[in-house]
């Protein structure tokens, strides 16, 4: 009987396996070893390696296929493509790649009316008038170079600053400019203020350049417990 038991329990974990295994559901799962590396898809990047003679080094590494939404148009765009999935909700993808490409008519509106306004070469010179280099100049501006982690000593938790990666800056750094275009004010469109909230960016100003300060503020502030991470 109690044999019988065993394997009705055994049953019933494998039925519900999510609820009791959590750490074994399907976003853990992947296709690929985890020795298979990113794959190589644009031609510029192809081409240096080339160029470098360090193909070589990477005849014998086993690669990932490439995904669908990465290709070697002149077009396609990592940056790009990464702020589209920050954008959307409820997977309506196209809406929000149309909101960014509103976005992007308005960054080139505004700028090339500043370029043609301008009269001083130099100044004119220094007028970005390619959206995408604008979006990718206020990302890089609005990266944080370190984050508030809660940590627990003697039952007390304090808010210890840690060192951030590069692609969690950037997922950081994205996350505040869509949350900030949520919470405009309703007679604004949502085009037109990302669109001059990416060109304050681009020149160090603007809500999502102050995000990053206050939090580098309170990184500062809390400077002291900073030892707690190593302990």
């Amino acid at each position: 009987m109690a044999l019988f038991a065993k394997y009705l329990r055994i049953g019933s974990t494998v039925k519900h396996g999510i609820q009791a295994f959590p750490q074994l559901s399907a976003a853990k799962y992947s296709v690929y070893p985890p020795h298979f590396s990113e794959p190589i898809y644009k031609k510029q990047d192809l081409d240096k390696i080339y160029e470098s003679g360090e193909i070589e080094n990477y005849k014998l590494i086993p690669y990932k296929a490439a995904r669908s939404n990465e290709t070697c148009s002149v077009f396609h765009d990592p940056i790009v493509a990464k702020f589209i999935n920050y954008m959307l909700k409820k997977g309506q993808k196209k809406l929000a790649r149309g909101v960014l490409e509103k976005t992007f008519e308005k960054i080139k509106k505004i700028q090339l009316e500043k370029y043609n306004r301008e009269t001083d070469p130099e100044k004119k010179a220094s007028i970005i008038i390619d959206p995408v280099v604008i979006l990718k100049k206020a990302v890089a501006n609005c990266k944080p170079l370190l984050k508030l982690t809660a940590v627990k000593r003697g039952g007390s938790f304090y808010q210890v600053p840690v060192p951030i990666t590069d692609k969690e800056s950037t997922f950081y750094a994205m996350r505040w400019f869509v949350h900030c275009g949520r919470e405009k004010d309703k007679s604004i469109s949502f085009p037109d203020f990302m669109a001059s909230e990416l060109i304050n960016a681009s020149n160090n100003d603007g809500k999502v350049v102050k995000k990053k300060l206050d939090l580098h503020k309170q990184c500062e502030a809390n400077r002291a417990y900073a030892h707690y991470r190593f302990s």
